[in-house]
């Protein structure tokens, strides 16, 4: 296949990339600054510019583009660079691909989307699926803007699944900021610890992706593995991990006054959400299990 990525350069999209190659399929790699390669391919998704006729002949996009949710501290400023960096990304490749598909009906197209199983807003201990309903937290709000915005392409007849990802564990990202502490006895359990967190590990996030791209999967998918523990046993798993306590608590209070509204909604809150439709669909889970993932995750780091 012709695969074209956005965001190639996070986490999930180089580990992605790297797999994509291995398997044999043409990978082109959408970047904002100047070519360095020639698989690179610059567009300006905040002005909806992408090269002409660039996704004409591609079998899929794996669109996985976006701001840092919790990189900053949520002023106005970043939760509109949140917001704008998803939508404009997402619009930009959907209309790309509807044109192609509108230029040539025959070609087979697909669209993965990122999104978030911030979608769901806070759930409490209820167990969620993809046909729970959004909530209305400032990320939910972004998450359903977010998937509204692959329309152009699901109208020109491409098939578009967005992504509820979890908390992926692997080097980097937040497990990379996170292990220093732990490893020297500082983790310890936000807030009282009861609030879920749908995790997956990295290398099932990146299985899931290549699995979707032929499976007849269309719609809402939550990338998660099928046991979201609370925030109190994934400390605990994350302690054992690396042989040292946790028996801090970081209080609620504490957390929103230096994080702001982002501890309320991105920390405080949380989703037990499971892949219903990925099992169905026949995916298996690598690492099904939280001491499994982190364990490779950190022999990874």
């Amino acid at each position: 296949m012709k695969v074209a990525v956005t965001g190639s350069s996070g986490l999930i999209g180089s580990a992605l990339v790297r797999a994509l190659a291995a398997d044999g399929h043409e990978v082109l790699r959408l970047v904002r600054r100047t070519p360095r390669t020639a698989d690179e391919h610059r567009w300006e998704p905040g002005l909806h510019r992408i090269p002409p006729g660039l996704l004409d002949d591609v079998d899929a996009v794996v669109n996985l583009a976006g701001v840092g949710v919790g990189d900053r501290r949520w002023t106005a400023k970043h939760k509109e660079q949140v917001l704008r960096s998803r939508v404009d990304s997402t619009t930009t490749v959907s209309r790309a691909l509807a044109e192609g598909a509108a230029a040539d009906p025959t070609r087979p197209r697909v669209l993965l989307s990122a999104s978030a199983v911030g979608w769901y807003g806070d759930t409490g201990s209820r167990v969620v699926t993809e046909e729970d309903p959004a909530g209305d937290d400032f990320l939910a709000r972004v998450c359903v803007e977010w998937e509204a915005a692959t329309a152009p392409a699901a109208d020109a007849g491409v098939r578009v699944a967005t992504l509820r990802t979890g908390l992926v564990l692997g080097p980097g990202g937040l497990l990379g900021r996170l292990a220093p502490l732990f490893r020297l006895g500082l983790g310890g359990k936000l807030g009282s610890g009861d609030q879920y967190m749908p995790w997956i590990g990295l290398q099932d996030e990146v299985d899931a992706i290549r699995f979707l791209l032929t499976a007849s999967v269309s719609g809402p998918v939550n990338l998660s593995a099928p046991t979201p523990v609370t925030n109190a046993e994934f400390t605990a798993a994350f302690a054992a991990a690396v042989h040292r306590p946790a028996v801090l608590t970081v209080p609620g209070p504490a957390l929103q006054l230096v994080l702001g509204e982002f501890a309320r909604v991105g920390v405080l809150a949380g989703q037990r959400a499971v892949p219903a439709v990925l099992e169905s669909a026949g995916f298996r889970f690598r690492q099904p299990e939280l001491p499994g993932a982190l364990a490779a995750a950190l022999t990874r780091g």
